[in-house]
C-alpha cells in the first residue's frame, strides 16, 4: 500500500452465511478523496458498507481492511468509530425511550472523549449544525428516529458526522427517499466537511447525489467484484447508458 493511502480494500471477501457477497474487492481511497460506488441491486453495496463498519452479520473469510495503515478486522464497530471511521446508514433504526439530544451526546463523548466542552457549549455546538441543516431544536426533545420521515432520518445522520468530524465517511444511500429539497440539505452537510481531513466513499444508485457531491473517482460494484474504476465524468456516462455499458466494457465477469 502506498504510504499516502488512507483507505484500503484489499481482495477483500465476505460472506453471510454460506452465501458469498463480496468475491475479492481491491479498493484504494487517497486522504482527503471522495470515490463514489455505484452498481446494480444485490451487486454488494450496502454489504461492503457494514462490512467497513464491523457489523457481526457478516463473515470477512479472505482479504483485509486498512485505515491509516492498520487493519480494522478484529476491531468491534465502537473502536472503529474511535479511530475516525464513520457510516451513515441507509436504514436508520430507531431506538425507544433515548432522545436525540442525549445520544448525540453519548456519541461525541463516546468517540471524542467527555471534553464535549460541558451540556452548554455542547448543545450550542448542535444548535448550530441543526440551524445548518434546517432542522428545527425540537427535534432534540424527539425519540430516535421514532416516528420520522426519511429525510429526518437522513439529516440526522449527516448531523451526527458534522457532530463527530470522521477522518473516513461512508455514506449507504443517504440519497434514498430524499425529495429535491431535503437531498441538497443532506448534501450541503457533507460538503460542509469535505476537505483534506475527510475522505467520503459514497454509495449511491443517482446521478443526482453525485451532481451535488461531485466524486473525484468512480467504481462499479458488479457480482460481489468491483469491475470499473474511472474519473468524474464517467458518473454522467453511467446515468446515460446503465450498466449495460459497463458489461460491454469489462465482459461477461459483470455478471
Amino acid at each position: 500500500m502506498s504510504a499516502a493511502a488512507e483507505f484500503e480494500l484489499r481482495n477483500l471477501r465476505v460472506r453471510n452465511g454460506t452465501k458469498e457477497i463480496l468475491r475479492g474487492v481491491d479498493l484504494t481511497l487517497q486522504r482527503g478523496e471522495t470515490h463514489a460506488l455505484m452498481g446494480p441491486n444485490g451487486s454488494g453495496k450496502s454489504t461492503l458498507a457494514n462490512v467497513i463498519m464491523g457489523h457481526p452479520d457478516y463473515e470477512v473469510t479472505g482479504g483485509d481492511i486498512l485505515f491509516r495503515g492498520r487493519s480494522l478486522l478484529g476491531l468491534a464497530p465502537e473502536e472503529r468509530a474511535r479511530l475516525g471511521v464513520f457510516l451513515a446508514f441507509q436504514y436508520p433504526v430507531a431506538v425507544p425511550g433515548v432522545s436525540v439530544a442525549r445520544f448525540l451526546k453519548a456519541a461525541v463523548e463516546a468517540v471524542r472523549g467527555k471534553s464535549t466542552g460541558g451540556a452548554g457549549g455542547f448543545l450550542k455546538g448542535v444548535r448550530e449544525q441543526m440551524k445548518f441543516l434546517e432542522i428545527t431544536e425540537a427535534f432534540l426533545d424527539r425519540g430516535l428516529n421514532e416516528g420520522f420521515s426519511g429525510g429526518e432520518k437522513k439529516r440526522l445522520e449527516i448531523l451526527q458526522m458534522l457532530l463527530l468530524k470522521p477522518a473516513l465517511g461512508v455514506l449507504d444511500e443517504t440519497d434514498s427517499g430524499l425529495d429535491i429539497d431535503a437531498l441538497r440539505i443532506v448534501a450541503e452537510g457533507v460538503n460542509r466537511l469535505r476537505g483534506p481531513d475527510l475522505t467520503l466513499l459514497v454509495i449511491t444508485h443517482y446521478e443526482r447525489l453525485l451532481k451535488l457531491i461531485e466524486p473525484d473517482h468512480l467504481h462499479v460494484l458488479m457480482n460481489g467484484r468491483i469491475v470499473f474504476s474511472g474519473g468524474p465524468e464517467a458518473v454522467k456516462k453511467l446515468e446515460e447508458h446503465g450498466y449495460d455499458w459497463i458489461r460491454e466494457q469489462v465482459g461477461a465477469e459483470a455478471g
